[in-house]
């Protein structure tokens, strides 16, 4: 069990470790195995590079993002010209039906509606958006059409669980109920707590993870 000071010295370094962030920016606070990151960065590309190399680190229970995005004059874009880039990066994705996706933007703030069928197509839609030069966050608001049998996306999630983290899925409980997806039980590290959701995401018909799984050491 890593104390608080092991705990920042690990994730300071991880931070640093990242090239595409620049560490020098962010401020790194643990309690209780709880980080926050503090600052100010250029990009929300870059705010998302410290958030997933924060949750590599073993031993983080938990994360708060108090990271603000001020852009780089270079960066500055107008909502019309971000908007107009979102919905290109969508229609080039082989993976989306930018038809069923619609945008909006509001000072550099991005929100995603629509219903799509897949889960992995949320992920994706988040994905196009991070890297565009002058955005400054991200809300995701599309939906997964429900699938119509629960009972067959438990088997099929249970399923997936035990081929990715045998060890794992045999501590986990699994309800759902329309297209939502709970998660009970214990996991190892916040690594494979996300792990678990993201397995269970994958599956057809699932809109949401409620994820109640535990860390345990």
């Amino acid at each position: 069990m890593k104390t608080d000071m092991q705990l920042k010295a690990d994730v300071t370094a991880e931070l640093a470790w990242e090239p595409a962030v620049n560490a020098a920016g962010i401020g790194v606070l643990v309690n209780d195995g709880v980080v926050t990151l503090t600052g100010h960065l250029d990009t929300f590309a870059e705010k998302y590079a410290a958030e997933r190399a924060v949750r590599r680190v073993a031993g983080v229970r938990g994360l708060a993002m108090e990271l603000d995005v001020k852009l780089a004059p270079g960066h500055q874009r107008s909502d019309s010209e971000i908007a107009s880039a979102v919905a290109s990066a969508l229609r080039w994705s082989v993976f989306m039906q930018p038809d069923r996706v619609k945008v909006e933007v509001e000072k550099g703030w991005v929100t995603l509606t629509g219903e799509i069928d897949w889960s992995y197509q949320s992920s994706t839609a988040e994905q196009c958006v991070r890297g565009l030069i002058g955005v400054r966050g991200l809300t995701n608001n599309i939906t997964v059409k429900p699938t119509v049998s629960t009972r067959n996306v438990a088997a099929e999630i249970s399923a997936a669980l035990a081929r990715q983290a045998e060890r794992e899925a045999k501590n986990i409980l699994i309800d759902v109920e329309g297209g939502v997806v709970t998660l009970r039980g214990k996991v190892h590290s916040l690594a494979e707590r996300e792990a678990a959701a993201g397995a269970a995401f994958a599956a057809r018909g699932v809109s949401r993870i409620v994820n109640k799984l535990e860390i345990t050491a």
